[in-house]
Protein backbone atom coordinates (compact mmCIF):
# COMPACT_ATOMS: atom_id res chain seq x y z
CA UNK A 1 0.00 0.00 0.00
CA UNK A 2 2.76 2.48 0.99
CA UNK A 3 4.48 1.57 -2.40
CA UNK A 4 1.69 2.29 -3.87
CA UNK A 5 1.21 5.66 -2.90
CA UNK A 6 4.57 6.04 -3.41
CA UNK A 7 4.60 5.46 -7.03
CA UNK A 8 1.26 7.06 -7.44
CA UNK A 9 3.13 10.90 -6.23
CA UNK A 10 6.03 10.18 -8.45
CA UNK A 11 3.41 10.23 -11.54
CA UNK A 12 1.13 13.08 -10.43
CA UNK A 13 4.87 14.73 -10.32
CA UNK A 14 6.36 13.98 -13.62
CA UNK A 15 2.40 14.79 -15.14
CA UNK A 16 2.67 17.97 -13.24
CA UNK A 17 5.71 19.23 -13.73
CA UNK A 18 6.58 18.68 -17.27
CA UNK A 19 3.26 20.46 -18.47
CA UNK A 20 4.49 23.74 -16.42
CA UNK A 21 8.06 23.60 -17.59
CA UNK A 22 7.68 23.39 -21.09
CA UNK A 23 4.43 26.26 -20.91
CA UNK A 24 6.73 28.03 -18.48
CA UNK A 25 8.74 28.88 -21.38
CA UNK A 26 6.08 30.25 -23.44
CA UNK A 27 4.63 33.05 -21.20
CA UNK A 28 7.88 35.29 -20.89
CA UNK A 29 7.04 38.39 -22.28
CA UNK A 30 9.01 39.17 -25.22
CA UNK A 31 11.80 41.79 -24.84
CA UNK A 32 14.16 42.40 -27.63
CA UNK A 33 17.31 43.97 -27.69
CA UNK A 34 19.65 45.48 -30.03
CA UNK A 35 22.39 47.81 -30.29
CA UNK A 36 23.92 49.81 -33.74
CA UNK A 37 27.17 51.95 -34.02
CA UNK A 38 27.36 53.88 -37.41
CA UNK A 39 29.23 57.05 -38.39
CA UNK A 40 27.27 59.76 -39.18
CA UNK A 41 28.85 62.07 -41.93
CA UNK A 42 29.03 66.33 -40.98
CA UNK A 43 26.23 68.13 -42.42
CA UNK A 44 24.17 65.02 -42.42
CA UNK A 45 20.61 63.84 -40.96
CA UNK A 46 19.81 59.81 -40.38
CA UNK A 47 17.16 58.21 -39.27
CA UNK A 48 15.94 54.86 -38.56
CA UNK A 49 12.20 53.49 -38.17
CA UNK A 50 11.05 50.77 -35.31
CA UNK A 51 7.46 48.97 -35.99
CA UNK A 52 5.43 49.02 -32.92
CA UNK A 53 2.18 47.12 -31.05
CA UNK A 54 -0.38 48.55 -29.04
CA UNK A 55 0.71 49.13 -25.31
CA UNK A 56 4.20 48.26 -26.20
CA UNK A 57 7.25 49.75 -24.38
CA UNK A 58 10.05 51.17 -26.62
CA UNK A 59 13.29 52.50 -24.99
CA UNK A 60 16.51 54.09 -26.73
CA UNK A 61 19.69 55.19 -25.30
CA UNK A 62 22.57 56.76 -27.32
CA UNK A 63 25.73 58.00 -27.20
CA UNK A 64 27.96 60.30 -29.38
CA UNK A 65 31.40 57.65 -29.45
CA UNK A 66 33.53 60.42 -31.28
CA UNK A 67 33.98 63.48 -33.10
CA UNK A 68 34.30 67.29 -32.23
CA UNK A 69 32.15 68.53 -29.78
CA UNK A 70 30.87 64.67 -28.66
CA UNK A 71 27.69 65.79 -29.28
CA UNK A 72 24.44 65.48 -31.84
CA UNK A 73 20.98 66.73 -32.13
CA UNK A 74 18.48 63.80 -31.49
CA UNK A 75 14.24 63.02 -32.30
CA UNK A 76 11.89 60.70 -32.01
CA UNK A 77 8.65 60.82 -34.40
CA UNK A 78 5.14 59.09 -33.38
CA UNK A 79 3.32 57.20 -36.09
CA UNK A 80 1.59 60.50 -36.87
CA UNK A 81 4.84 62.42 -36.99
CA UNK A 82 4.35 64.52 -34.04
CA UNK A 83 7.53 64.83 -32.37
CA UNK A 84 8.15 62.66 -28.85
CA UNK A 85 11.54 63.90 -27.74
CA UNK A 86 14.33 66.31 -29.16
CA UNK A 87 17.77 66.67 -27.80
CA UNK A 88 19.98 69.25 -28.64
CA UNK A 89 24.09 69.21 -29.00
CA UNK A 90 24.04 66.43 -26.35
CA UNK A 91 26.57 63.46 -26.17
CA UNK A 92 24.28 61.15 -24.61
CA UNK A 93 20.63 60.25 -23.65
CA UNK A 94 17.78 57.73 -22.21
CA UNK A 95 14.33 57.85 -23.83
CA UNK A 96 11.06 55.44 -22.98
CA UNK A 97 8.02 55.70 -25.01
CA UNK A 98 5.12 54.00 -24.64
CA UNK A 99 3.74 52.90 -27.78
CA UNK A 100 0.97 52.48 -30.42
CA UNK A 101 0.19 50.38 -33.55
CA UNK A 102 2.14 52.14 -36.02
CA UNK A 103 6.01 53.01 -37.35
CA UNK A 104 8.53 55.21 -34.75
CA UNK A 105 10.73 57.17 -36.25
CA UNK A 106 14.28 58.21 -34.52
CA UNK A 107 16.77 60.59 -36.31
CA UNK A 108 20.50 61.28 -35.51
CA UNK A 109 21.02 64.93 -36.62
CA UNK A 110 24.65 66.60 -37.29
CA UNK A 111 23.88 68.94 -39.96
CA UNK A 112 25.14 71.40 -37.39
CA UNK A 113 28.54 70.91 -37.56
CA UNK A 114 30.63 71.47 -41.40
CA UNK A 115 33.65 69.68 -40.68
CA UNK A 116 33.22 66.83 -37.92
CA UNK A 117 32.21 63.26 -38.71
CA UNK A 118 30.44 61.47 -35.81
CA UNK A 119 30.58 58.18 -34.31
CA UNK A 120 27.06 57.24 -32.64
CA UNK A 121 26.13 54.38 -30.64
CA UNK A 122 22.61 53.42 -29.70
CA UNK A 123 20.28 50.76 -28.40
CA UNK A 124 16.75 49.58 -28.18
CA UNK A 125 15.02 47.86 -25.78
CA UNK A 126 11.32 46.70 -27.30
CA UNK A 127 9.22 45.52 -24.13
CA UNK A 128 5.89 43.98 -24.56
CA UNK A 129 6.18 42.76 -27.78
CA UNK A 130 3.55 40.22 -27.31
CA UNK A 131 1.09 42.00 -26.05
CA UNK A 132 -2.37 39.64 -28.20
CA UNK A 133 -1.07 36.49 -26.28
CA UNK A 134 -2.63 35.82 -23.31
CA UNK A 135 0.01 34.75 -20.83
CA UNK A 136 -2.44 33.25 -18.49
CA UNK A 137 -3.33 30.38 -20.98
CA UNK A 138 -0.58 28.30 -19.61
CA UNK A 139 -2.72 27.55 -16.59
CA UNK A 140 -5.75 25.81 -17.86
CA UNK A 141 -3.03 22.87 -19.11
CA UNK A 142 -1.50 22.62 -15.49
CA UNK A 143 -3.24 19.51 -13.42
CA UNK A 144 -2.24 18.31 -9.90
CA UNK A 145 -0.70 21.84 -8.08
CA UNK A 146 -2.83 21.01 -5.27
CA UNK A 147 -1.45 17.45 -5.09
CA UNK A 148 2.37 18.54 -5.05
CA UNK A 149 1.26 21.55 -2.88
CA UNK A 150 3.48 24.24 -5.50
CA UNK A 151 2.63 27.75 -6.89
CA UNK A 152 3.24 28.04 -10.62
CA UNK A 153 2.60 31.93 -10.21
CA UNK A 154 5.55 32.34 -7.85
CA UNK A 155 7.79 30.14 -10.18
CA UNK A 156 6.83 32.12 -13.05
CA UNK A 157 7.40 35.33 -11.22
CA UNK A 158 11.27 34.28 -10.06
CA UNK A 159 12.17 33.18 -13.64
CA UNK A 160 10.66 36.68 -14.83
CA UNK A 161 12.74 38.14 -12.42
CA UNK A 162 15.93 36.69 -13.12
CA UNK A 163 15.22 37.52 -17.57
CA UNK A 164 14.82 40.76 -16.54
CA UNK A 165 17.66 41.39 -14.53
CA UNK A 166 19.91 39.21 -16.88
CA UNK A 167 18.48 41.18 -19.59
CA UNK A 168 19.36 44.62 -17.48
CA UNK A 169 22.64 43.28 -16.83
CA UNK A 170 22.79 43.08 -20.82
CA UNK A 171 21.87 46.42 -21.59
CA UNK A 172 24.24 47.83 -18.52
CA UNK A 173 27.57 45.46 -19.92
CA UNK A 174 26.29 47.11 -23.57
CA UNK A 175 26.23 50.86 -22.30
CA UNK A 176 29.72 50.46 -20.07
CA UNK A 177 31.64 49.02 -23.71
CA UNK A 178 29.80 52.15 -25.28
CA UNK A 179 31.26 54.61 -22.36
CA UNK A 180 35.00 52.81 -22.86
CA UNK A 181 34.81 53.35 -26.39
CA UNK A 182 34.30 56.93 -26.02
CA UNK A 183 36.14 57.62 -22.84
CA UNK A 184 39.08 55.62 -25.42
CA UNK A 185 38.68 58.14 -28.78
CA UNK A 186 38.81 61.04 -26.16
CA UNK A 187 41.64 59.98 -24.62
CA UNK A 188 43.35 59.42 -27.92
CA UNK A 189 42.56 62.79 -29.28
CA UNK A 190 44.09 64.23 -25.88
CA UNK A 191 47.20 62.19 -26.67
CA UNK A 192 47.65 63.50 -29.98
CA UNK A 193 46.77 66.88 -28.92
CA UNK A 194 49.67 66.69 -26.41
CA UNK A 195 52.45 65.08 -28.69
CA UNK A 196 51.53 67.92 -31.47
CA UNK A 197 51.85 71.53 -28.89
CA UNK A 198 54.69 69.29 -27.23
CA UNK A 199 56.68 69.86 -30.32
CA UNK A 200 55.67 73.44 -31.35
CA UNK A 201 57.09 74.17 -27.93
CA UNK A 202 60.13 72.39 -28.30
CA UNK A 203 60.64 74.37 -31.80
CA UNK A 204 59.56 77.69 -30.27
CA UNK A 205 62.25 77.14 -27.37
CA UNK A 206 65.33 75.89 -29.53
CA UNK A 207 64.71 79.22 -31.90
CA UNK A 208 64.22 81.25 -29.01
CA UNK A 209 67.43 79.73 -27.49
CA UNK A 210 68.97 80.46 -30.56
CA UNK A 211 68.39 84.16 -31.12
CA UNK A 212 69.57 84.31 -27.44
CA UNK A 213 72.93 82.87 -28.05
CA UNK A 214 72.90 85.47 -31.27
CA UNK A 215 71.88 88.18 -29.35
CA UNK A 216 74.45 87.37 -26.47
CA UNK A 217 77.41 86.94 -28.99
CA UNK A 218 76.90 90.22 -30.74
CA UNK A 219 76.92 91.93 -27.54
CA UNK A 220 80.52 90.86 -27.24
CA UNK A 221 81.97 91.59 -31.10
CA UNK A 222 84.30 94.33 -31.10
CA UNK A 223 83.14 95.94 -34.60
CA UNK A 224 85.99 98.69 -34.01
CA UNK A 225 88.50 98.97 -36.98
CA UNK A 226 92.27 99.14 -36.13
CA UNK A 227 94.54 101.33 -37.86
CA UNK A 228 98.16 100.80 -38.61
Amino acid sequence: METARVLWCVLVVIIAFIPSKVLVLAAFSQSLDSDFTFSLPAGRKECFYQTMKQDASLEIEYQVLDGAGLDVDFFIYSPSGQILFSDYRKSDGVHTVETENGDYMFCFDNTFSKMSEKLVFFELILDNMDADEDPEDWKEYVHGTDVLDMKLEDIMDTINSVKARLGKSLQIQSVLRAFEARDRNLQESNYDTVNFWSVVNLIVMMLVSAVQVYLVRSLFEDKRKIRT
